[in-house]
């Protein structure tokens, strides 16, 4: 199941006072360490996503509290069956809670620089890219897919982004993008129960 939350703009510094206090001692330790108002904003509203997804999909109640693998994935504690992933852009937060693993990706709509573009993707992507009539989103779509499934696997940005999306990779794995106003989600999941454990 997938959460968003796409009113960041309306998360007043009130709010994210109260919300500090319904945290886990070890989310509101990491919240706290961003400098910046946004960057709190976004893991609060990311753990509260986290929360109501657990509490709907689980019935868990408890406030999750994180441990982390070999490439820095969270599971959690006590919990070790329940997938979820978290992402954050400038417009919004997304959570994804799955009984397999599963990654998410959210990103604004923003201009890209033709050096990324170069780096990221394959020379097929590219010319997806180039002659779009809409660079910028078709970009952020195709971005979305490929850091979704990065994080699925656990991997994270890597020196591979070209060949992510080829098909022999994505053997097993389905993904699911969502176009919205200013942003795109992208929900990488694998087709099988048993495929990533």
């Amino acid at each position: 199941m997938v959460y968003i939350y796409d009113k960041i703009q309306d998360f007043t510094a009130e709010r994210l006072e109260e919300s500090l206090a319904c945290l886990s001692d070890q989310r509101r330790e990491k919240a706290m360490a961003f400098k910046h108002e946004l960057g709190r904003k976004q893991c609060v509203i990311a753990y509260m996503l986290l929360c109501q997804g657990l509490r709907e999909e689980f019935g868990i109640d408890e406030k999750p509290v994180f441990e982390y693998g070999e490439h820095g994935k969270p599971v959690i504690v006590g919990h070790s069956d329940i997938h979820f992933n978290l992402s954050h852009c400038a417009t919004g937060v997304a959570c994804a809670v799955s009984s397999r693993p599963i990654g998410i990706d959210i990103e604004s709509v923003r201009s890209v620089r033709e050096s990324v573009v170069r780096y990221s993707m394959n020379e097929q992507e590219q010319q997806e890219i180039f002659s779009s009539a809409t660079p910028d989103l078709t970009f952020t779509i195709l971005w979305t897919k490929k850091e979704s499934v990065l994080k699925l696997t656990g991997e994270g940005i890597n020196d591979n982004m070209k060949s992510i999306l080829l098909p022999e990779k994505l053997k097993g794995i389905n993904i699911e993008t969502k176009v919205c106003n200013d942003y795109v989600y992208s929900v990488a999941e694998y087709q099988d129960e048993m495929a990533g454990k």
